[in-house]
């Protein structure tokens, strides 16, 4: 059964993660790239520990007592989390909403790297093949006659924001799968809602000792960005559950799917052209994930 679920919960974090990375673009006009980025942190949380009491009433189980391991590794989630996200939204202001997901997407190399190194997770050789050809999909949207599109400086934030969220997948699931005696799901919610806590009292801080005033925006902009904190609450709850039944270098490969569904939001929302490039990433990334799957 969960060989399958894995699947459908990447498919519906991945959905519901584009809707918020478009909602945050319109928030970073208003609230700059730090206060976008804590929008989808605090209006997230209470969501998260809703979902979270919702699952232990239901199981009537107790609160997981997870052990000294999971600290590390939600901590080191949550800030990497926080700073791949910052590098998002910056590299989202400076080029197409497409192109940017697309520097983004080359983190799953990265992410079977760090899986191997710092969790044993194996990737085979069939499942290497489906995530290069996959990545190759990305680079190919994101590449034009000459070079990159954009330049270098939009091209390194975007790269650097896919490294940092190889990292925290890593973190997440790491923690994940040190919380003992509980399901998955209890496991994952659990860690989503600590991992939260923590980037929510970091820019929080953070905001209250250099940007005051942004905080008061957030708060006066309540209704967008409860939205958009209910749309990332309800991807990072699919995300983690996903993390639990399998490697990260799984998940955030057939999470290249994102890319289509972005496709989809930037020409519909956007007004932003499919070009013949951009097509064949696109039927790139189509026989990576198909592959990823069939393995």
């Amino acid at each position: 059964m969960s060989a399958s679920l894995w699947i459908v919960f990447t498919v519906l974090a991945a959905f519901f993660q584009t809707l918020r990375n478009a909602m945050q673009r319109e928030l970073t006009a208003t609230l700059g790239t730090v206060g976008a980025t804590h929008v989808r942190f605090l209006f997230g949380f209470p969501f998260a520990v809703l979902s979270l009491v919702g699952i232990m009433a239901w199981t009537r189980a107790a609160l997981p007592r997870p052990a000294l391991s999971f600290w590390p590794w939600v901590i080191d989630g949550a800030f990497s989390q926080i700073a791949a996200t910052a590098l998002m939204l910056m590299a989202m202001g400076q080029r197409s909403f497409v192109v940017t997901i697309a520097y983004i997407k080359t983190e799953p190399i990265q992410v079977a790297i760090f899986g191997l190194i710092f969790l044993g997770d194996k990737v085979t050789v069939p499942m290497m093949v489906a995530i290069l050809i996959a990545t190759a999909g990305v680079l190919v949207m994101s590449t034009k006659p000459g070079g990159m599109i954009g330049g270098i400086k939009p091209t390194l934030i975007g790269l650097a924001s896919g490294g940092m969220f190889a990292l925290s997948a890593i973190g997440y699931r790491g923690a994940i799968i040190t919380v003992p005696g509980v399901s998955f799901v209890t496991a994952a919610s659990y860690t989503l809602v600590w991992g939260l806590f923590v980037q929510t009292v970091i820019l929080s801080i953070y905001l209250l000792w250099r940007a005051p005033d942004v905080l008061k925006k957030i708060f006066g902009l309540w209704r967008p960005s409860l939205l958009a904190g209910f749309m990332g609450a309800f991807a990072s709850q699919f995300w983690f559950l996903a993390f639990a039944l399998t490697a990260a270098a799984n998940v955030r490969t057939l999470a290249l799917i994102e890319v289509l569904f972005a496709q989809g939001v930037a020409y519909y929302s956007f007004k932003q052209p499919i070009s013949a490039r951009e097509l064949t990433g696109i039927v790139l990334i189509v026989i990576g994930v198909a592959l990823l799957v069939a393995a």
